[in-house]
């Protein structure tokens, strides 16, 4: 109903709002104060070339340019990937607990990561970015693993599976990372950073890396909120509807895998994010899917974007304070559904 659809816009509007107020802030907000006017000129006079009345001094910024606003973008870019995939995974599987993560991703990452540690491979091309190649590489064989084992896109029944095959592929590889720890020596530190997850180290290069792909996926994913919504009719309903289940089924998945993999090489594991985001996008628009890709990849920048805040306030990984808000959700999500809830 226009009703409807004008509270879906107002709720929008009203997210997509309060992530520009807190990019803002954020990217003000440190050890070095910046006032948020301060802020929008050095970002305008430096990205447009606008005239700005008044002197910036070079500290400032090169702090807003070099260190902070590469590592805000990173946090939207990633933030929107996680909750816009961990949304299409839950309307495509119809389950409510299915994240980004669910067909082994992360657990092919960190492999790929912390093989890459090891490597004996120098060179500056390697230490710009050898690390999140190999996790990329990684997160997409573990999926290509579950893809072949599940069957996806085969029918109902294959697909059925693939919450088993990808726990499964996940321990496997979670076997294999052991050992792999337990031979880092040195390197354990930075294994174990990774595993964190964290976006200290994201620079301009490999933002760029990352961000295509990011962006390509997640907006083709949000595109596809039609074809999502069918799958919550079942596969039968969706056809009637005049959906080519296989086909469809094979392009979210890719896309999903596609802008969680980039997300991960860039800022390494970080959890529930993919999650709790699109819970709280039903929570305030319904269960359309049309509805809640789009909000969910504003809440899920927000939510890490707020997150990364905390994280760099008290020196902790940001992985550590979504854990701390999604595992309490996640028990919260599950006294939920024994009353019923559903997506």
């Amino acid at each position: 109903s226009p009703s409807i659809v004008m509270g879906v816009r107002r709720v929008t509007l009203l997210s997509l709002t309060a992530l520009v107020v807190v990019a803002i802030g954020a990217i003000g907000f440190g050890v070095a104060n910046i006032a948020p006017l301060d802020v929008l000129a050095i970002i305008g006079k430096s990205v447009a070339g606008l005239p700005v009345g008044g002197e910036l001094s070079a500290g400032s910024t090169a702090i807003v340019m070099e260190i902070r606003l590469p590592r805000i973008v990173a946090a939207i870019a990633v933030g929107a990937a996680l909750a816009t995939s961990g949304a299409a995974f839950q309307s495509l599987l119809r389950n409510p607990l299915a994240d980004p993560y669910v067909l082994g991703t992360s657990s092919g990452a960190a492999l790929g990561a912390a093989i890459a540690f090891l490597a004996p491979i120098t060179g500056i091309a390697w230490e710009l970015g050898g690390v999140q190649l190999a996790a990329f590489v990684g997160a997409l064989a573990s999926v290509a693993l579950v893809w072949r084992i599940a069957g996806i896109g085969s029918g109902e029944e294959r697909i059925a599976s693939v919450l088993l095959v990808g726990y499964a592929v996940a321990s496997l590889l979670a076997a294999a990372l052991s050992l792999v720890m337990l031979a880092s020596g040195a390197n354990l530190r930075a294994i174990f950073g990774f595993l964190l997850g964290g976006l200290d180290g994201v620079t301009w290069p490999r933002l760029a890396a990352a961000a295509l792909p990011i962006a390509i996926a997640t907006l083709l994913l949000v595109r596809r909120g039609r074809a999502l919504a069918a799958f919550l009719l079942g596969d039968e309903g969706a056809t009637h509807l005049g959906i080519d289940v296989r086909r469809e089924r094979r392009i979210a998945v890719a896309l999903a895998t596609l802008a969680t993999a980039s997300a991960v090489a860039l800022t390494g594991l970080i959890g529930f994010v993919g999650l709790v985001v699109p819970h709280l996008a039903r929570l305030a628009v319904g269960s359309d899917p049309r509805a809640v890709l789009p909000l969910s990849a504003i809440g899920g920048a927000l939510l890490l974007l707020l997150a990364d805040t905390v994280a760099r306030t008290i020196g902790v990984p940001v992985g550590v304070i979504t854990a701390l808000i999604g595992a309490p959700f996640l028990l919260w999500l599950l006294h939920r559904a024994r009353a019923g809830y559903a997506l």
